[in-house]
């Protein structure tokens, strides 16, 4: 009898321990699934992404959206716990910890935020929001924004929030994109009907280069222009020279099916 009984409690214990090894995983790594080494290049849906290891001024067109209750509590890229209420982004080749101001062009509105995560991966985003900074931003009902970003220094009051509306600047005639001009701005723009495609700007002159580099097979004319941003060197990567509007929009449309969301159009830059 007590070896039927001790054989039969072997084997259900047996049939457990098998059970719960068919149960699927909890997933809590944060979009993409990838092994946290996210400063190496990485590959998303057949393409290549190259962070960047050091950057002290970059700035960025494009559009902002924000993520929530799906990944509320998981873990981002840095291996921070992803706190939906709080101020933060992910950008898929900014250093991690990197802090950037972030301009909603549609309302005026501007907070500074953190760099802790990768994304986003859908075309023509080249920022995501956490909750809490897409709600002090505007965008959380829309959803998306066009917005201009650009690196800043570590903020040294608390949490690191500004949130200021600015006055409505005068409407431009230009029927083109162009770069948000702040004061100092190292953009000079031409007179006539001349433009380019600026595809980046670096502070760090390796990683213009690397993005020029990537785009020569494509464009063998993409070049850097050295300018000045506050007093500091900022190379931009430029495609084109002295162009027609209608050929710099098709351009600019071309490097987005290749794979170059963040280009946009701007007149001539004087050298």
């Amino acid at each position: 009898m007590f070896n039927y009984q001790a054989i039969k409690l072997m084997s259900l214990a047996t049939c457990l321990m098998f059970c719960l090894s068919c149960l699927p995983k909890k997933v809590i790594q944060s979009t993409p699934p990838l092994q946290r080494h996210y400063g190496k290049p990485y590959k998303i849906s057949n393409q290549w992404y190259y962070p960047m290891t050091y950057v002290n001024y970059f700035e960025q067109r494009g559009l902002a959206s924000w993520y929530g209750k799906q990944f509320h509590g998981r873990k981002t890229s840095n291996g921070e716990t992803y706190d939906m209420y709080g101020i933060s982004a992910a950008h898929k080749t900014l250093p991690l910890g990197t802090y950037v101001k972030v301009y909603n062009l549609e309302n005026k509105k501007y907070l500074v935020v953190r760099i802790n995560d990768r994304g986003p991966f859908i075309k023509g985003r080249i920022i995501d929001l956490s909750y809490g900074a897409a709600q002090k931003l505007g965008i959380v009902q829309k959803g998306t924004a066009n917005v201009f970003i650009r690196t800043v220094s570590k903020p040294t009051h608390a949490k690191g929030i500004i949130v200021v509306k600015k006055k409505r600047p005068k409407k431009s005639v230009r029927p083109i994109k162009k770069a948000v001009k702040e004061k100092n701005s190292p953009v000079m723009f031409g007179q006539g009907n001349c433009f380019q495609i600026q595809v980046g700007a670096f502070s760090n002159r390796q990683n213009a280069q690397s993005l020029s580099n990537r785009l020569r097979p494509l464009y063998n004319d993409s070049h850097i222009l050295l300018s000045q941003s506050n007093g500091k060197p900022l190379y931009r990567v430029m495609i084109g020279n002295c162009m027609p509007q209608q050929k710099a929009v098709y351009v600019e449309r071309q490097l987005g099916h290749h794979g170059f969301q963040d280009a946009f159009v701007v007149t001539q830059v004087r050298r």
